[in-house]
Parts: C-alpha cells; sequence; structure tokens
C-alpha cells in the first residue's frame, strides 16, 4: 500500500470515529436546539437602512448568547460557558468585603508606599503609567472558591457553584518591586500592610518576598481599564495567592517587619481544626481543575465523539499535566494542553472521549511544574486530619479546598454533581 492511500485510509478511519458529531453537531449541551432551528432571526443582522452599518453598544454581545454571572453570596463566572483561557471582564467573579464598589476619580486617587522605607513617596495614575508596564496573564480565585459546607458543595449543580470564584485575565501594570526600591526599603522590612479603598478599608499582610518576586500593581484589565469591580483605578495582583491578598482599589502600602494580622487573615481566612487550632496564612493556591464540559446541569444528546474540556490552574507556578477519568478513578488517561501555558493562570485542557451512552463518572486530577498533584476528598481528609462529618458541619467554612471534581454523565445523557459519592 503506497502512502497516499495511507493517508486515504486513515483519513476515512477518522471520519467514521468522529461520525457522532454530525447527529449532535446541532443540539447544545442542555438539550435545547439552536435558536435558528426554532424559527429565531438570524445571527447576522446586515447594513440598516440607509446604508449605515448596526453598531452594538459597547461590550454587547449577540442576541443568542446568554451565559451571566451567578449572584449568590459573591457573583460566580460561568466556567461552563467560556472558551480559551481568558474571562472577558465583565464575566469575571466577584468578591467584596461587606462594602459597596467605590466610585473612585482616577485623577483624585493616589498610592502611598511608606513605612520602613527611606522616602516615602505618592503616586498619581498618570505618574505610575509614566513607569516601565508589564502585561500577564494569571488567575484570581477566592480562598472559598469550591469550599465544602452542607449548605454550599452538597446543594451545588453547576461547575459555576462549585468553581466559579475563579477568572484568568491579562493584567498590565508596574511592577511592585519596582515602587518598592524607588522608595527604598530599610532593614528588617519584611511584610507589607496594604489597604484598599472602599468604604471599610480592606487591609491584609503580604510578606515582602512576594512583593520583590512578581507582584503587581496593576491598572489595565483585559486591554482596558480595570473594571469598578475589580479594583478601579488599581489593584494589587499578588499571582498564585488566594484573591484576599490581591487588595482592590490600592490607595496604601506600608512597609513592615510583621504581619499586622488584622480581621481577615487572623479570622475569617483560615481553616479551622478538628482540634479547634486554625492555620494561618495559606497565601498559594494549590494545584486544581475541573472538566468544564460536561459538566453539571448539561446533558449529552446521545452516545457518540464528544470533547472532554475543563481547566487547570496552580498557585505554584505552571501546569504541566492533566489527566482524565471516565470511570470514576479507576484508570487515567493524559490530556491535551492548550498552548501557550503560562505560570499561575488558568490552562485549558481538551480529551477526546466516545461514549457508549453508560453511567460514566468523569473526573480530571492535574500536576504542577513542582510534581504537586491535586488529590482526592479521600486523601485531603488524610492529611488534613479530618473525616466527612467535617465537611458536612455547617460552622466549617473550608479555604484551599482543591479535592477532585466527580461528574456523572447517567444513562439518559444528563450530568450531576457527585463529589459526596466519591
Amino acid at each position: 500500500m503506497n502512502a497516499e492511500e495511507h493517508d486515504r485510509r486513515r483519513f476515512l478511519k477518522r471520519g467514521a470515529a468522529l461520525a457522532g458529531l454530525a447527529a449532535g453537531a446541532i443540539r447544545y449541551s442542555s438539550g435545547q436546539t439552536r435558536a435558528s432551528e426554532q424559527g429565531a432571526a438570524p445571527a447576522s443582522q446586515g447594513p440598516s437602512p440607509g446604508g449605515a452599518e448596526r453598531i452594538l453598544p459597547y461590550g454587547a454581545r449577540s442576541r443568542f448568547e446568554d451565559s451571566a454571572r451567578l449572584d449568590a453570596g459573591g457573583v460566580f463566572t460561568p466556567l461552563q460557558d467560556l472558551t480559551g483561557i481568558i474571562t472577558p471582564a465583565p464575566l469575571h467573579f466577584v468578591v467584596t468585603h461587606m462594602a459597596p464598589t467605590p466610585d473612585i476619580d482616577p485623577r483624585q486617587h493616589r498610592l502611598m508606599i511608606h513605612g520602613m522605607v527611606d522616602r516615602p513617596l505618592i503616586f498619581t495614575l498618570d505618574e505610575l503609567k509614566r513607569l516601565p508596564s508589564v502585561s500577564r496573564v494569571h488567575f484570581l480565585q477566592c480562598a472559598g472558591s469550591s469550599y465544602l459546607g452542607l449548605d454550599q458543595r452538597k446543594k451545588a449543580k453547576t461547575v459555576q457553584e462549585t468553581h466559579g470564584k475563579t477568572s484568568c485575565s491579562e493584567w498590565t501594570g508596574v511592577l511592585l518591586s519596582l515602587l518598592l526600591k524607588e522608595a527604598g526599603l530599610q532593614k528588617g522590612g519584611s511584610w507589607l500592610l496594604v489597604e484598599g479603598g472602599e468604604t471599610k478599608r480592606h487591609t491584609i499582610s503580604i510578606p515582602l518576598a512576594k512583593a520583590m518576586d512578581d507582584a503587581l500593581v496593576a491598572y489595565g484589565q483585559n486591554g482596558e481599564a480595570v473594571r469598578p469591580e475589580q479594583g478601579y483605578p488599581l489593584r494589587l495582583l499578588a499571582p498564585g495567592f488566594e484573591g484576599v491578598r490581591n487588595v482592590k482599589w490600592l490607595r496604601r502600602i506600608k512597609v513592615v517587619d510583621r504581619p499586622y494580622m488584622s480581621k481577615w487573615e487572623s479570622t475569617i481566612y483560615t481553616n479551622v481544626r478538628p482540634d479547634g487550632k486554625a492555620r494561618w496564612f495559606q497565601f498559594e493556591l494549590e494545584p486544581n481543575s475541573v472538566i468544564t464540559f460536561p459538566s453539571g446541569g448539561q446533558r449529552l444528546p446521545g452516545r457518540g465523539f464528544y470533547e472532554v474540556t475543563g481547566l487547570a490552574w496552580s498557585g505554584g507556578g505552571a501546569i504541566r499535566r492533566v489527566e482524565v477519568s471516565t470511570n470514576g478513578g479507576r484508570s487515567w488517561k493524559e490530556a491535551q494542553i492548550q498552548e501557550p501555558v503560562y505560570r499561575m493562570a488558568h490552562t485549558r485542557f481538551r480529551f477526546s472521549w466516545n461514549w457508549n451512552g453508560e453511567e460514566a463518572v468523569l473526573q480530571s486530577r492535574c500536576t504542577d511544574e513542582w510534581g504537586a498533584v491535586q488529590p482526592t476528598l479521600g486523601a485531603l481528609e488524610k492529611l488534613w486530619g479530618v473525616n466527612r462529618d467535617y465537611w458536612l458541619s455547617t460552622t466549617n467554612r473550608i479555604q484551599h479546598f482543591n479535592g477532585i471534581q466527580p461528574w456523572k454523565v447517567a444513562g439518559d445523557g444528563s450530568v450531576h454533581n457527585v463529589i459526596w459519592e466519591s
């Protein structure tokens, strides 16, 4: 058999394997038909009378797209509806600390750097924009994203509810290390007290080492100014650190010689252990991943080929490997990672799967550049010294939960959250 004949047969074989696509391609995972099947007008409106093009308002999507943030004790990103790794700014998750979003005039806003420095400095936004800038892709995640509890994870149905407090953007700004060097660090300074500009002045401590490594004072997000609910006109970005450390509406940085033990870091963002003691200063977010399709609340229209896809991320660095199981973790196969892969950023993975129409449990697990592997729920219980009753207690607000998330595909194609069956 010559090379041409070999290539032709390989093409036909692949076409047969993907034949199931044709039958299911006209329906969404929810089982709904496309708008054009329902008699809706075509998406393309064409030129309006008089020759002028119809221009939508800034940021408006097609009227056929309806994904939205979920408002339930915070604003959750619809991860199941996203493609690639960048979260559109209007769909970025939002967490505020008991204060409304401030309305700040950028011309009046100032950033002060003081404390254990030789030259206390005050910057305007325009002055910051004159300095050398960088643009970097990083994720943000609330420490409580995907935490367990009787009223949270047990009731969660969709990936938006289980993992919707993580988002990923391209951030633009000035390296914090540049500003601190300009101020002149004094001997003995080892921590920063960082303060936001909202009504209740959210304050929290971060290590100076992080600030001098890769922290960023950001004024841009995805090619435009940072959105108001994301900290306009300035926010701190501490890549890979829990969201509470990434102070929004940044107005003050004080160099100090010890953590300030603010309310948020000493009583709220902690993990209480069974012995009553709490774990403090959990900065870095552990390796995590979740399958976004197929995931809870979706439905497969029938057996055949599907591309399983999802996101993986780690506060420790870049994702190096993602594995997928279609049989509840009994065996694992390596997924394809989408390039480019950034450090401390969402990473898209894909896995080809032919569903035979029988019940299946889908899971993903990731490994980061340090070899840290995302654990199962059982492994976390052993690591933290807790049992299932601990997860279910309404008094325990679990932070930094990164256990593997299972989705069960039923025989009828419906997909369900089965975290408690794992």
